[in-house]
């Protein structure tokens, strides 16, 4: 079994926030493999499937973002799953707008969602899917960029690499992770530097 993760905040103000793209990826894959419903349980909304023939659960935290280890720990708990079971997409602020990357253990690098879960039972050694967003350009203007929505010219980008990390998931619950990123961004191609205009630029 494996415990597939997106961080974001509940509410319908903070639904198109580039903060809640874990949301967006965790529901992109319940519509991709057709999940049960929706059932509130351990402090989150959980849905139950398979992808590729692999039980998985999908739980998107109703806690905020910056309790969300209360939730993704007490779902690992209950089914008794390891750190490497457990597979958390989030927004990466350090990757460019619709660039992609797989990690495993490490820091929160300023992720508030992650560092929540670092300190919860699971621990650090769990995988990470990093949805990337782009950096503002300054320190200061993070915590608002991030609360924003994405721009109109963002969509497109934001639809296809959502498509495609539901699209190679049989990579991911297989285990393969570097084969899983490189998928996703062969299905969904970064834009070269400059492609969009400035990194956050709401056009």
């Amino acid at each position: 079994m494996l415990l597939l993760v997106g961080l974001g905040n509940p509410g319908a103000k903070y639904a198109g926030n580039r903060h809640n793209i874990g949301f967006m990826a965790i529901d992109a894959l319940a519509r991709a493999y057709g999940f049960g419903p929706w059932k509130k349980k351990f402090h989150g909304e959980l849905a139950e499937g398979h992808i590729e023939g692999v039980r998985a659960l999908l739980l998107k935290p109703q806690t905020f973002m910056n309790e969300s280890g209360r939730s993704v720990g007490e779902a690992a708990g209950f089914h008794k799953l390891s750190p490497m079971q457990v597979i958390v997409f989030y927004d990466e602020i350090d990757l460019a707008p619709g660039r992609f990357r797989m990690k495993t253990g490490g820091g929160a690098a300023g992720h508030n969602g992650i560092r929540s879960i670092i300190a919860s039972p699971v621990g650090e050694g769990f995988r990470r899917a990093r949805l990337g967003v782009g950096h503002p350009g300054a320190a200061e203007l993070v915590h608002g960029y991030v609360l924003s929505d994405f721009a109109k010219a963002d969509a497109d980008w934001v639809s296809k690499l959502l498509g495609a990390c539901a699209q190679a998931a049989p990579l991911l619950v297989k285990g393969e992770d570097d084969k899983y990123q490189a998928e996703v961004m062969r299905l969904a191609p970064a834009e070269k530097a400059g492609g969009r205009g400035k990194v956050g630029e709401d056009r």
